[in-house]
């Protein structure tokens, strides 16, 4: 990180706005026909970019990246590809810039009854309530390593040295959320460490794999817990930041471990 809030974007020496705009054109499921007509300029225009007989302006490659609905970091990354300053800022949660968001975020996952926790974009958790930790240390079995999974959230729940063995239902609750990774690697194509997260998890599922695309129901994940108590019932909800214009704070996501019953509520209320 600069200073200034700001992260340089590298671009390699082979990417070219061309290349780039073509690959997301087609990501989306655009025909040249088709963006022209959503953008309001010509189809030649565009097939003049990708072929790079002309060169956009900052404000066409704004405008192009709005019309294809990139998330801000890739914005950022074409705009660098075209040889144009970044236009959406990235910073730390804990640079000073970003003291007030993180007590908002903060106090947003305290006041949960429920497990909850703050996630960037590679799932790491970036923030949490005393109620998750505890759940998290009244259920973790034998062999459980924090330093393995370095505050990742994929890895608790997938890697042998996080909670696997604790989840009854892990088979079916390891596949709904590497199907909801590789839904996000799809919806962001020049994302590396996403993609590494990806394959990292696939290793996870060893010869079990993934049945099947993603699902609209992946989104709530139900996670069968081993607890003292006996098996409870959760499901996983989501919850982003709209409207943001920051990289970071679009990418971030506050999970909740929401009880499926009264008995998996009593169990949590037990924590608090």
């Amino acid at each position: 990180m600069v200073g200034s809030g700001w992260t340089p974007i590298v671009v390699d020496v082979e990417t070219t706005f061309g290349t780039e705009l073509r690959r997301w054109r087609d990501v989306r499921r655009f025909s040249q026909v088709e963006l022209a007509a959503a953008a309001e300029v010509s189809q030649r225009h565009i097939s003049f970019l990708e072929t790079g007989r002309a060169r956009p302006s900052r404000e066409m490659v704004l405008h192009l990246s709005a019309t294809l609905e990139l998330p801000l970091r890739s914005r950022n990354r074409l705009l660098g590809s075209a040889g144009f300053a970044p236009a959406y800022p990235e910073r730390s949660l804990g640079d000073a810039a970003m003291r007030e968001i993180r007590e908002v975020l903060q106090r947003l996952v305290d006041v949960q009854p429920y497990p909850a926790y703050v996630v960037d974009r590679l799932w790491n958790i970036q923030l949490a309530n005393a109620v998750s930790q505890a759940l998290i240390g009244a259920v973790a079995p034998e062999g459980f390593a924090p330093d393995v999974i370095a505050g990742n959230a994929m890895r608790l729940v997938l890697h042998p040295c996080g909670l696997k063995d604790a989840v009854a239902n892990w088979p079916s609750a390891a596949r709904a959320l590497v199907r909801r990774l590789a839904r996000e690697v799809a919806e962001r194509p020049d994302d590396g460490p996403l993609e590494a997260l990806l394959e990292e998890a696939r290793g996870h599922l060893g010869t079990m794999g993934v049945d099947g695309a993603a699902r609209p129901d992946d989104l709530l994940v139900p996670l069968v817990l081993r607890t003292p108590r006996g098996v409870d019932r959760f499901y996983t909800t989501i919850a982003t930041i709209g409207a943001a214009h920051d990289v970071t704070l679009e990418e971030l996501r506050i999970e909740t471990l929401v009880p499926a019953d009264d008995g998996a509520g009593a169990f949590i209320a037990s924590l608090r």
